[in-house]
């Protein structure tokens, strides 16, 4: 006779909570005595303890009579108890059964155990009517039953995800309460990368630092974040660490595949969440850039750069001028190009393209660099003539001179190296205007010849014999005073630019 215990190895209450979620119940009926009793059995498997956990009914036959369980065999032998809700636990030997009533007793066995049986002996009245019966349940169909396990081993676990390409971030979180085993640790990497178009487009290279980080122990939920370039772009989220991550991406190369977390195949669709890759940007990873250095002889000298921060791919700069000039040139990334000469006749207006469009900056028109020499102005007067000649320095561009004394005019253009002079008649006018149009200058150059005039002969009288030496002195005076500004012409109405002797 097995004998109840008050000290139970486990508190009858598991039975409100612990046994929640447990599986596999059967009822099996089993042979009862003619009138008396009958026994059946329900199983469970408790995924705590690992323990099959049987629930055995006693059920009393008569009608008129309570029966008293005399005495209780189990097989396996461990304790059958009663529960009873609100007391303490008792043992199913000595419990009574009202007429017509059954009673619930649980036995905990282990979970290995494939069959398990229970023989009561019931009593109705002393030396009156009693019977033994059993019962019996077969618990093999089932399988063992094991422990639940604490942990999640790392081939077995899953995971779901957020990703936010646009933004260069993404979450990934362990499915389920259970935490990896042991110090295991699954690794995931942000990754962002320059790309040539906003599609998917080879080569790509990576940006920046990838973010990596690893899901295990306490660490069941990770955040990821990298930087995106200010250009076309490609952002994936893989399974695995840096050492996963391919850089360039290349036509024909290596791919990340099922690795992007979303994928279709393994590993990547262990984890339950959007697609972790994104393609897009507004604008091309160069920094195509332009200057401009005008020429005194009227040419352009454009330099075209590709240097830069974003700067990964080639670009093709088209630089266009005036009357159908035109010059395609690529620039490598971190390269510059200086070799594009846009001819005087094309600068006036010029125009620097990428991909059809003026790029920033990209517009300019040939300016007269400060440190271009000036036209030369020297004169020569005399009592009958006025004679005033521009000379033009090399390496400049030709000059227009526009020039009139006394109500007569003259114009000329001086070629770059060349002169040119004109004499005009003496006359009572004091000075002469001298225009160049193209350089925005007018000026007066006095007349002052060497001799005094008053006397007659010429414009202001009779000649006078020259001196020689003294009336070169003179004119060296003069081509000297006017080299100087100092008075000898004045600029009337544009800017003010001196002119050397």
């Amino acid at each position: 006779m097995i004998r109840p215990k008050l000290s139970l190895r486990r508190p009858l209450a598991v039975l409100g909570a612990a046994l929640v979620g447990l599986t596999g119940a059967v009822a099996v009926s089993a042979p009862a005595s003619a009138h008396h009793t009958t026994i059946t059995a329900t199983a469970d498997c408790d995924k705590l303890s690992g323990e099959r956990v049987i629930t055995w009914t006693v059920e009393n036959s008569e009608t008129d009579k309570a029966a008293t369980l005399q005495q209780v065999t189990p097989n396996p032998k461990t304790d059958v108890i009663v529960a009873v809700e609100g007391a303490a636990p008792a043992a199913l030997e000595g419990a009574v059964i009202p007429e017509g009533g059954s009673v619930q007793a649980v036995q905990r066995v282990p979970g290995d155990t494939t069959s398990a049986t229970l023989s009561v002996y019931a009593l109705w009245k002393k030396n009156g009517k009693d019977n033994t019966s059993s019962g019996s349940i077969d618990l093999s169909r089932d399988g063992a039953c094991s422990p639940a396990p604490t942990c999640v081993e790392l081939d077995q676990a899953t995971y779901s995800h957020t990703f936010d390409g646009p933004k260069g971030t993404a979450t990934v979180k362990l499915n389920g309460e259970r935490p990896l085993c042991g110090d295991l640790k699954q690794w995931f990497t942000l990754i962002s990368y320059f790309a040539p178009r906003p599609q998917f487009a080879t080569p790509q290279y990576v940006y920046g630092t990838p973010d990596s980080n690893w899901v295990g122990g306490t660490q069941t939920e990770i955040e990821l974040k990298v930087e995106l370039p200010d250009c076309n772009t490609q952002v994936d989220l893989i399974w695995g660490d840096k050492d996963e991550v391919i850089d360039p991406l290349v036509e024909g190369g290596k791919r990340y595949n099922d690795k992007k977390l979303g994928s279709p195949g393994a590993p990547g669709n262990r984890s339950r969440g959007p697609q972790g890759w994104y393609n897009g940007g507004s604008k091309t990873c160069a920094t195509p850039a332009s200057a401009f250095t005008s020429s005194c002889d009227g040419s352009v000298t454009v330099s075209l750069s590709n240097d830069g921060k974003i700067s990964k791919y080639p670009v093709e700069f088209e630089v266009k001028g005036e009357n159908g000039w035109s010059k395609k040139v690529t620039v490598e990334p971190g390269k510059a190009d200086n070799s594009t000469v846009v001819p005087a006749a094309n600068a006036g207006k010029i125009e620097v393209l990428v991909d059809g469009k003026v790029i920033e900056k990209g517009t300019y028109s040939w300016q007269r660099p400060e440190d271009c020499p000036l036209p030369v102005l020297t004169t020569d007067a005399d009592c009958k003539s006025f004679t005033l000649t521009v000379a033009n320095p090399e390496g400049g561009l030709p000059v227009k001179v526009e020039l009139s004394y006394g109500g007569q005019s003259e114009t000329r253009t001086v070629a770059p190296g060349g002169s040119e002079k004109v004499t005009f008649k003496a006359g009572k006018a004091e000075s002469a205007k001298v225009v160049l149009p193209d350089l925005e200058m007018e000026m007066d150059a006095i007349y002052a010849p060497e001799e005094d005039c008053s006397g007659g002969g010429g414009a202001g009288g009779p000649d006078l014999p020259k001196t020689g030496a003294a009336a070169g002195v003179i004119a060296a005076g003069a081509a000297i005073l006017l080299a100087a500004g100092a008075a000898l012409f004045v600029v009337a109405r544009r800017r003010r630019i001196r002119f050397t002797a």
